[in-house]
């Protein structure tokens, strides 16, 4: 059972604060009874629901992991008419949408979702989603360059946050290197930003994990859904609430 507004919000009729409105206007029934109480819950599977006489159909949850292809824009549309990650997904008949952004440029994994409410706890800062990208970067950044990818980066919208950062290898050339950082800020570009900060541009960049998330037995453009036990696994650990945690060393 859930509550009714949540349902609405859930079903694209508006946001959960109109739909609250509807709800107190007596614009909505549920078995064919006005509701007028907000916290109403209901049954999405089996209650009828109308919104000033009209059915609402509820679509049922999607959560589709996607390996991002470079030369997507992370969007449902695009008014360029540029290619966009949903036309990677066919035989999806519901109406997804994805979680964060990777872009144009940056290929990985990407989450698409109807499910509101995961989508929006799973972006929210304070709840602290690892995400791990690997970049190689022009040159090969010494110690405490990494370092500082550690302790937090100045930027022009402040500090970023501790960081973990490890060299993986370099080519014999030494033109360039691979790093490993995980960060779970979702700033525009982040990556590529701390990078250029310690003089090592970004030369491509792909995001290998979110959370436990892999891409494993993935290649690029392909997706799958996620089992129910991945999903529950994300719920439950976004309902233990925001996270505080301690500065990495």
């Amino acid at each position: 059972m859930e509550r009714l507004q949540k349902v609405l919000a859930n079903a694209g009729v508006a946001s959960r604060r109109h739909c609250e409105e509807l709800i107190v206007q007596g614009r909505v029934q549920v078995n064919g009874q006005i509701v007028k109480e907000l916290g109403t819950r209901v049954d999405p599977d089996n209650d009828k629901i109308k919104v000033d006489g009209k059915l609402v159909h509820l679509e049922r949850k999607i959560y589709v992991l996607l390996y991002k292809p470079t030369g997507y824009i992370t969007s449902v549309s695009d008014p360029q008419g540029r290619r966009v990650v949903v036309d990677l997904l066919k035989g999806i008949k519901e109406r997804v949408y994805p979680v964060g952004r990777l872009d144009y440029d940056t290929s990985g994994l990407l989450l698409l979702t109807n499910d509101g409410e995961m989508a929006h706890m799973l972006t929210h800062p304070s709840y602290e989603m690892d995400k791990v990208y690997r970049a190689w970067v022009k040159g090969v950044p010494a110690r405490e360059k990494v370092s500082q990818l550690e302790s937090g980066i100045r930027l022009e919208d402040g500090m970023t946050a501790p960081a973990q950062a490890k060299l993986l290898k370099t080519t014999s050339a030494r033109d360039r290197s691979l790093l490993e950082l995980t960060i779970h800020e979702g700033r525009n570009r982040q990556v590529r930003r701390m990078c250029e900060a310690i003089g090592h541009p970004v030369l491509s960049l792909e995001r290998i994990q979110l959370g436990f998330l892999t891409l494993e037995g993935l290649q690029p453009r392909q997706y799958r859904p996620l089992t129910s036990a991945e999903v529950e696994k994300i719920k439950s650990g976004l309902s233990a609430g925001p996270k505080r945690r301690k500065r990495h060393r």
